[in-house]
């Protein structure tokens, strides 16, 4: 599974402003930190602000913050809320399903099981806590490279 670009910037957005709780944040320093474009930040911030997550306020001097503590922003939510599709598998829609093994298969279950683990795990996780110093030696303090999924060749390059 993979989330879209529309969500990773929209937690980047409120991970910016939870980081910034007494500060305005403007589109056009989110743009500048992020390297996204204003345009396409100006759609999240609209949809965060229909949402009650996001104040916006117009003009010179004006901004954006989070208008709910961030402690009570869950990042399951956030990524319901932004995410269109959560649809894994065809067999996950009863109605455009043409699978001729849904009678019998167990996949749609592993899969759905997975999801459940999926938002369980992030349920659990506040923007607050997100977006707050991670301690020296944890998972969160960590950004990792990538793991490549390929096994090491035997020749060593």
């Amino acid at each position: 599974m993979r989330l879209a670009e529309y969500t990773d910037y929209t937690l980047r957005v409120l991970m910016y402003c939870a980081a910034r709780p007494q500060q305005l944040v403007t589109i056009g320093e989110l743009a500048d930190v992020h390297g996204v474009s204003k345009n396409h930040l100006m759609k999240i911030v609209n949809d965060l602000a229909r949402q009650g997550v996001l104040e916006t306020t117009r003009g010179r001097g004006g901004g954006l913050r989070l208008m709910k503590d961030a402690k009570q922003i869950r990042v399951g939510d956030v990524v319901r809320a932004s995410e269109t599709d959560f649809r894994l598998v065809e067999c996950f829609d009863p109605e455009t399903n043409q699978c001729t093994l849904s009678p019998s298969c167990r996949l749609k279950g592993l899969l759905d099981e997975a999801l459940k683990a999926y938002f369980k795990e992030l349920d659990g996780m506040t923007l607050a806590e997100l977006s707050a110093p991670a301690a020296p030696g944890t998972a969160l303090a960590t950004v990792a490279a990538p793991v490549s999924l390929r096994s090491p060749s035997p020749t060593g390059s």
